[in-house]
């Protein structure tokens, strides 16, 4: 009760807003678990079954897609982390020009992430795009050839999930860098200085300094960027339509299938590895710091 009576006029003011969130999402989320967990029966009516779950167990195209999403995501998420947390690194110190430094990595946020799917698609075009010239030597700057054909980028499950995974990293690594950032500024210089005194190695300090530290910023860039790499639509929808992932195959059940009941329990499944993942992170991240305060 005491802490309601001291934050009541808080409470007032993120109620009505609160509200809104929490009951749009549990009324989708109701209509999701329905359509996933019903089936129409010959009469039209309406009884429960698992038998979209079942059905898509058995669609090689939904397996193909799980694998795929799961890559990505183990790829990608460890990515965005270590990108971001060399970039927060290099612009937390003293230099000249460190402000047009922060500027221009945190300029790809400025970019809407269609145009940049779009602007990769166009430099990964087959058969002229810029990546195909410059390797094949049409360049004056480039010289060189390094293929004698062109590759077809997106043509390759691979190489499509690749270039989709680059555009993710480059769009959205600057969040990964500004948490990271924020983390390093509230270390103190009393601490690096305190361990220098007892002659503390460079190796020392970010084992038992930095990184001890940094769990919370780091905890959360991996559950953050981990839901959005797991749930990314736009990048391997534009650039890896051939390849679809578990965001764009639901797309592909409602749109092509016609089937919501598929697109729904798709969207279930993903929902579990998200929640799985994150209770996964937060438990190693938790050993991880109590392993480097031992140490």
């Amino acid at each position: 009760m005491g802490f309601i009576r001291k934050n009541l006029f808080g409470i007032i003011i993120l109620a009505p807003a609160a509200l809104y969130l929490v009951g749009f999402l549990l009324i989708i989320l109701f209509k999701v678990v329905a359509l996933a967990l019903t089936r129409v029966g010959p009469q039209g009516d309406l009884f429960p079954t698992a038998y979209h779950f079942v059905e898509l167990s058995r669609n090689p195209e939904f397996r193909h897609a799980l694998v795929r999403t799961i890559w990505f995501t183990l790829i990608g998420t460890p990515l965005e982390l270590v990108i971001g947390m060399a970039a927060a690194f290099l612009v937390v110190r003293e230099f000249k020009g460190r402000g047009i430094t922060r500027s221009l990595f945190i300029l790809p946020l400025a970019i809407p992430a269609i145009v940049t799917a779009i602007m990769l698609y166009i430099i990964f075009d087959f058969p002229g795009g810029h990546v195909n010239d410059i390797l094949m030597g049409r360049y004056g700057f480039f010289p060189f050839q390094v293929i004698s054909h062109p590759v077809d980028w997106r043509g390759s499950g691979f190489f499509a999930l690749m270039v989709s995974m680059f555009g993710k990293v480059w769009r959205d690594m600057p969040i990964s860098m500004l948490i990271i950032l924020a983390g390093l500024q509230a270390i103190t210089k009393d601490q690096y200085e305190a361990a220098k005194t007892l002659g503390a190695n460079a190796y020392q300090t970010f084992f038992r300094i930095t990184l001890p530290l940094l769990t919370p910023a780091v905890s959360t860039v991996l559950v953050l960027r981990s839901i959005e790499v797991w749930k990314e639509f736009i990048f391997p929808f534009i650039l890896a339509g051939s390849y679809p992932l578990l965001a764009t195959l639901i797309e592909r059940a409602y749109h092509e299938w016609r089937n919501p009941n598929e697109a729904c329990a798709i969207a279930l499944v993903l929902l579990v590895l998200i929640i799985i993942s994150t209770i996964f992170i937060f438990h190693v991240l938790k050993w991880l710091r109590r392993r480097l305060v031992r140490v």
